[in-house]
């Protein structure tokens, strides 16, 4: 007899180790938050090279950047929040080491939107009259068809995988994300032919039984390829409500940017136990959270 319930629990290493090189790579969270931190430094660990990521970026794209993975770059921003300007991809980008698509945050979410929907562009009215169209000549403007408007068509920003982290999921794929900062990552994933999912906790499905934790399910299961549990996955950014932003590791990580990337990364990415060595559990729980 066919088991009819689907396993999607997987490990990150294995999640990594099923991406390959060129490679367009949506990942979810926001400047230094809810960031899959986990799976970014498996794909610093990896071979993998000429990726395109696309995201709101954090130290996702600075680490990515400075271990040379990145072809181009899809973004609307890539902060650190507490730290306004990234300083690995301030480096990286000063130095031309990949190409960019800069837009505006909003011409960004309508890119996945597009994706989604499985159309080539949605209009827009930002981005009319500024620099986002001197820097990206290839998006058109076009004429409505129903007045003499004109509107930005922003181009489908379409993914081959996706990769978010949440609080929980169970193994069939379904996940709930705890803290304030949902933002866009359900859009990542319908824009990606598949989607990957890192957790704080693997839970029965029955723990999601719960009016308030159903508003906070965006990611629809089919989506969802694979879920590991990794828990403080998203260290050194937060995961509401069981961490907050760790400034002082931030701040040792932009450090590294000048000249201690490579001491960077052989004393955290390659460490035996990230959690240890970054201050262990107790630390990471007791991280508070960031105020907007």
């Amino acid at each position: 007899m066919i088991d009819p319930v689907i396993d999607k629990t997987i490990s990150a290493a294995d999640i990594v180790a099923s991406l390959k090189d060129g490679m367009t790579i949506g990942i979810g969270g926001w400047g230094a938050r809810r960031k899959p931190m986990a799976l970014i430094r498996e794909i610093v660990k990896s071979d993998l090279k000429d990726l395109t990521i696309a995201a709101y970026g954090g130290c996702d794209v600075g680490m990515l950047a400075s271990a040379r993975k990145i072809k181009k770059l899809i973004f609307g921003f890539v902060s650190l929040d507490v730290i306004p300007l990234e300083a690995h991809f301030r480096r990286a980008r000063s130095a031309g080491e990949f190409e960019v698509m800069e837009v505006d945050e909003g011409m960004f979410q309508l890119g996945l939107k597009a994706a989604a929907q499985r159309l080539d562009f949605l209009p827009c009215l930002a981005g009319l009259g500024t620099d986002v169209m001197r820097h990206n000549p290839d998006i058109q403007i076009i004429k409505s068809p129903y007045s003499d408007e004109h509107y930005v068509a922003m181009p489908a920003i379409k993914l081959d995988v996706a990769l978010c982290h949440v609080s929980e999921a169970d193994k069939l794929g379904n996940s709930f994300i705890g803290g304030p900062d949902v933002f866009f990552d359900e859009w990542f994933c319908r824009a990606a032919d598949k989607a990957y999912l890192t957790c704080e906790h693997i839970v029965d499905t029955s723990a999601f039984d719960d009016d308030h934790k159903i508003m906070r399910m965006p990611i629809e299961r089919n989506l969802v390829a694979g879920v590991a549990e990794v828990p403080f996955g998203a260290h050194p950014t937060s995961s509401g409500p069981d961490y907050g932003i760790d400034v002082a590791h931030l701040k040792t990580y932009s450090a590294a940017a000048k000249d201690g990337w490579g001491s960077y990364v052989s004393e955290f990415v390659h460490s035996d136990n990230y959690t240890e060595k970054v201050g262990g559990a107790a630390h990471i729980r007791s991280l508070p959270l960031p105020v907007f």
